[in-house]
This record gives C-alpha cells, structure tokens and sequence, in this order.
C-alpha cells in the first residue's frame, strides 16, 4: 500500500467517526464527494506519498485522532467551521508576502553587486 491509499484510508476512517460523533448522516455520494474535496485540497501531498510504500497508518496514531474527535467541543467545531473560508485567503496572503520578500532580496542582492566604478553610491 501507498502511503497517498494509507492517508484516503484514515480519512475514510475518521469521516465515519465525525459523522457519527456529529450524528450526521451522509450518503454515499456525500461521502465520495467529501474524499474527493479533501485530495483536491491535499492533491500535493498525496502525490508525494503515492512514493512511499506503507503498510498503513500506525493504529495509534488513527485511535489519537478518533479521540481528538470524540473530544471536541461544540465551540470548537464552530471555531473550526469558521477557519475554513480564511485558510484560502491566508494562503494567498502567504504568498503575496514570500513574493514582496523575494523582490526584496532581490532588489538587495542588485544594490550590494552594483559597479560602484563611475560614481556610484
């Protein structure tokens, strides 16, 4: 198994437990849909694991987050509900300021190899 098979595995997992958690009920379609949101947001990643062999998640490691889940309070949730729209829009404020910093650098790097030769500062 894939390391990218044993992440869809856990996530089928923990799905199953925060639906139950949240007496939510999801049909099948929901559920594909969701798999399908959750590797468009984490396409990256799972491209990178498709190269490591895994057996699968350590167990422990799944029950910790099943627990995670059992754990969370309703403010919690909501707190979390909340979060999702402005992850995007940090994401793009990420990269808006690596962007300014690597102009900046760059401008730094053209004034420190400046010719100073024909009256230069």
């Amino acid at each position: 198994m894939t390391g990218r098979e044993a992440l869809l595995r856990a996530f089928d997992r923990l799905f199953e437990k925060a639906a139950r958690r949240l007496s939510v009920e999801c049909t099948e379609a929901e559920r594909e849909e969701a798999k399908r949101r959750f590797e468009d947001r984490f396409s990256m990643l799972l491209e990178a694991l498709k190269h490591l062999e895994l057996h699968e998640l350590p167990e422990e490691q799944v029950r910790k987050m099943e627990e995670g889940i059992e754990m969370i309070s309703p403010a919690d949730l909501v707190a979390l509900l909340a979060s999702v729209p402005l992850v995007t829009q940090a994401q793009e404020l990420l990269r808006l300021l690596a962007y300014r910093a690597a102009e900046q650098r760059l401008l730094e790097h053209y004034v420190r190899s400046a010719d100073e030769r024909y009256g230069g500062n």
